[in-house]
Parts: structure tokens; sequence; C-alpha cells
């Protein structure tokens, strides 16, 4: 079976190719990324002493459609920054839904199956909002509320979140005219081992690393208070459910699903911060920026009811397990990670 993974040396997509090379017999994986991301040539070296080959080429190449023929394409490749699609939403809509539109001609062409990653940044930023009362973001926010594919699409979401969503309904066309197999997953906050976190994605990283160099922090948006939740996953529980789906896929396809930690694997900073705190053995000053971006939200938790089900999974990695690997990764790469975060 021949894997192209876009996106391959970025974080899940490096842990992905390398999971799948080694969890699958007679395989040959590689990575597709025009080495463009912080961190991208250390886990481009991760992946050739793991034998699996980068095509350094960008998602928009007309030269893809040249390269050998896949069974499957896991599409991992996007702009993930919310910020960015303010700054430069050229780059995010050519990274994201050009890019995709660019990957389903190499599909239509091989034949293939695709595994599109997209995001739980789909879903509506208003309706988000409402979840959380005003008065309650000063103290902890709390709710029982768990997000499926039921919820809100109503704008605005971010540029992110729209490119993301028209490159699946992209796929879905693909799909109806040319008898594509494909499998969408929204996934939520993916994080562990070889994330070099900043603050917009990969947080759970940074505060680690914050903790363990004695860095400054900030909680930002929603008055400085620390209390936004979201719900983190393992990348290895990411890398787990995606075998199956590749295992399967002659019976299970044309589906889409939400994976994401769950209530059961949701924090907010303050929490995040104690538990840093715990593992590190510092304690550090976090500054308040009051300020909220208008692409924020105060919760997010997934709802993983329908791929628990469907593919009788669940999740063996929680939160403790998730920053004690981020730890002891950073702790053992020192040298290699030096001046990325």
């Amino acid at each position: 079976m021949n894997i192209l993974i876009t996106g391959g040396c970025g974080f899940v997509g490096s842990n992905l190719a390398i999971y799948l090379k080694k969890n699958i017999k007679n395989s040959k994986v590689f990575s597709l990324d025009n080495l463009s991301r912080n961190g991208s040539q250390v886990n481009k070296n991760r992946l050739k002493s793991n034998h699996i080959k980068n095509f350094n080429l960008d998602i928009n190449s007309k030269k893809i459609l040249s390269l050998k023929k896949f069974d499957f394409i896991i599409d991992c490749c996007a702009e993930p920054a919310i910020e960015e699609s303010i700054k430069n939403p050229n780059k995010v809509f050519n990274a994201n839904l050009v890019g995709t539109f660019n990957i389903l001609k190499k599909v239509q062409k091989d034949k293939s199956k695709i595994i599109f990653l997209s995001t739980s940044r789909v879903y509506s930023i208003n309706k988000l909002n409402k979840i959380v009362k005003k008065k309650n973001i000063k103290k902890k926010i709390v709710s029982k509320i768990k997000i499926d594919h039921s919820f809100s699409n109503e704008s605005p979401i971010s540029l992110y979140g729209f490119s993301k969503l028209a490159s699946e309904m992209l796929i879905k066309e693909y799909s109806y005219m040319y008898n594509i197999k494909y499998i969408i997953n929204r996934l939520g906050v993916i994080s562990g081992p070889w994330q070099f976190g900043k603050v917009d994605q990969g947080f759970a990283s940074l505060w680690v690393e914050r903790h363990m160099n004695k860095k400054k922090l900030f909680y930002k948006g929603y008055g400085g208070h620390g209390n936004q939740v979201r719900d983190l996953i393992h990348i290895d529980d990411v890398c787990e459910i995606i075998l199956k789906q590749i295992k399967k896929i002659n019976l299970i396809y044309n589906m889409s699903f939400d994976i994401g930690g769950g209530i059961n694997n949701s924090i907010n900073l303050k929490q995040l911060t104690k538990k840093c705190q715990n593992i590190t053995n510092n304690k550090i000053k976090i500054y308040k920026e009051r300020n909220t971006s208008i692409f924020d939200i105060p919760y997010f938790v997934s709802d993983n009811k329908k791929i628990k089900k469907v593919y009788k999974w669940k999740q063996k990695k929680n939160i403790d397990k998730i920053i004690t690997d981020i730890f002891y990764w950073l702790k053992k790469n020192k040298k290699i990670l030096k001046g990325y975060f």
C-alpha cells in the first residue's frame, strides 16, 4: 500500500507517517511538505531516519500529478493559525482550500481514497460564545455541552474555518462526481511530542516549555482570567483512529466525524498552569492580556460519541499523560529543540 501524507513534516503529519509505517505491513509511506513551517526540518530528519521520503513540494504544485500512484492520500496540510487569516488571507486560502482542490485532482487520477483532516473551527463563533454566560467568564466556565456535526456552521467561523469547511464540501462533490471514498475528521486540540507550540496552536506544548524554562506567559482574552476551556487529545490517539479508518475504508466510508478529548479531557488555562507547575516544579508569573480576539471562543469540547460507536474506539491517553509526554520529550531533546520555541 502506497500512502501519501500532505503536510508530512508538520506535527500531525510526521507523527502519523511514522506510526503508519510501523503499523501497516508492507506499506510505503511518503510525505509531501514544502518545509515552510517552524520545526519542519527537524521532522523531515525524523522521517528520514524512519525511511520515509519527503517530496519537497508546495501543496499547489502541478508536479504532484506526476508523482507515483497512491492508494491513500491523507491530507494533513493546512495553514492553521487563526490570526494568520487576518494578516494573510491569501496564504490561508491557498494552503487550505486551493491546496485541497489540487490534491483532489491527484486523488481522482489515481483513484485513491482520501482522509481529510478538518477542524473544530468550522463551527459558529457566535453560537459558541453564547454557550457561556458573560458573568461566568471571570469565575469558572462550566458546561456539559459537547459539539458535534449538528452544531451551527453559521458565520463567522474565521477564514481558516471557512476554508476547511469549503474543502469538506469540495471533497463531497468530488466523491459524488468521481466515486471517491473519503473520510472527514473534524479534529479538536491535538497535543503531544513534536509539536512546536505557539499561542494560537499547540498551546499545551508552549505552556509546558514556558514553565520548564521560566519564560513569560499570558492569559489572553476574556479579561485575562485564563478560564477558556478546550478538550485535548493525544497525537497517538489520533494516529490510532486514522489507522482504524484506513483498515476499514471499504466498509466505512463517505462519513464525517468529530474527534477530540471530550468532557473528561477538557481543561482551562488555569488548570493547565497548575499541572505544568507540578511537573516542572517551577512557578512563573502569568500576565493578563484582557482584549479578546474576534476569533476567540470561551469554550469548546468535542462530542466523540459517533466515532466511538462506529469504530469501537476510545482514547487511551488523558491530559496528565499528554503533559507528561510533552515534558519528557522537551527534556530529552533540548539540543535539537533549541531556538524553536
